[in-house]
């Protein structure tokens, strides 16, 4: 059984990419429990940058833990050095556990991942699947409003797993003890394709909602035109989403109920909870 680290829990505990579909929910749990919490963004009272290291110091100041959450994605070839950069001056500053949220099969996280467990303090590794909040907070969101999600990944599984049991298990290895030096890879409890879940989402709608598969550079041209990302972060981004959809992640693991004593959620629940919040519905 796991229990309360108590120094831990008595010093304030700091959510980077606190404003996010992981992070706030990862802030909302801790301050529900009791826990001290500071929200790293940059429209925090204290701000928080990745870009802007001045920022970095004063976000820290009496933090004893830190769940790290690189934006825009721990690929990134910045992310590593950055990361290691952000863990080394936490640990001057009297950091003591650091809870990293990585992405599972990502080649390209390797060097952020290396940076956490080589910290010398207390660490996890979050190996997550594909976000179930991805299709309502992320950049599928308008896609599926609109009926038509096009994306570069074929017909490949994947166990998409869901961003409030992220959270749980986040929390869980910022406040307890028996979490140090684990990697954790957390999926949903079952393989769909994108297919599989538009299809899913069409039902619970009552609308035509279709998956598209497309080339890597067509939808390359679609984060340029219609998000304005910058070239170098679209090549980044191609990248990526070749080396998570090339099948290797398509297994589901137990981690999430082992960890929480309880079954992940699953998609169609998520779904089904999404469309009664009233998400996805068209002017």
């Amino acid at each position: 059984m796991t229990t309360t680290n108590n120094q831990t829990a008595a010093r304030t505990i700091l959510v980077t990419a606190g404003t996010g579909k992981v992070g706030r929910r990862v802030a909302d749990r801790l301050g529900a429990r009791g826990f001290p919490v500071r929200v790293g963004s940059r429209s925090a009272q204290v701000p928080f940058d990745w870009e802007d290291r001045g920022t970095w110091a004063p976000v820290l100041e009496g933090v004893g833990a830190v769940f790290v959450m690189y934006t825009p994605d721990i690929g990134d070839p910045r992310a590593g050095e950055t990361i290691r950069a952000f863990t080394e001056l936490a640990v001057a500053n009297g950091v003591e556990r650091l809870v990293l949220l990585s992405a599972r099969g990502e080649d390209q996280a390797a060097a952020a991942e290396a940076a956490v467990r080589e910290s010398g303090v207390e660490w996890t590794v979050l190996q997550a699947a594909w976000f179930n909040q991805n299709f309502d907070e992320g950049v599928f969101a308008d896609m599926v409003t609109a009926g038509d999600v096009a994306f570069p990944a074929g017909q490949v599984l994947e166990p998409f797993v869901d961003s409030g049991d992220l959270a749980d298990v986040a929390v869980a290895a910022l406040t307890e003890d028996g979490h140090a030096g684990q990697d954790y890879e957390l999926t949903g409890p079952r393989l769909l394709s994108f297919g599989d879940a538009m299809g899913m989402i069409a039902k619970e709608t009552r609308r035509d909602v279709q998956y598209i598969p497309v080339t890597g550079a067509q939808f390359g041209a679609v984060l340029t035109s219609e998000f304005g990302m910058p070239d170098e972060e679209v090549a980044v981004m191609i990248d990526i989403f070749a080396t998570l959809l090339d099948g290797r992640n398509a297994k589901v693991t137990d981690t999430v109920g082992r960890l929480l004593g309880r079954e992940p959620v699953d998609f169609a629940d998520f779904v089904r909870d999404t469309v009664a919040a009233g998400a996805w519905k068209q002017d």
